[in-house]
């Protein structure tokens, strides 16, 4: 069994953009909660939020990649 490189590194590259997201997410929902009077409040926690969800799918999805790229997933067997 064999490390499919390309895949692997699809998969880091995935985690690279989750912890992006990771660090982003909590630091748009703080700007809209330090802006509560701001007209804007909505909209920019709604975008933390989104951002946040996008994180935890992208940090699921990007480990899903890693490990099949690892291990060889089971679609093709």
């Amino acid at each position: 069994m064999r490390t499919d490189k390309d895949l692997l590194v699809k998969g880091i590259k995935f985690l690279a953009y989750t912890i992006a997201l990771m660090f982003m997410a909590p630091f748009v929902i703080y700007q809209a909660f330090k802006n509560q009077e701001n007209v804007l409040y909505w909209p920019v926690l709604v975008l933390g939020l989104i951002l946040g969800v996008g994180a935890i799918a992208m940090g699921f999805y990007s480990i899903k990649v890693i490990l099949d790229s690892l291990f060889g997933s089971k679609k093709g067997k």
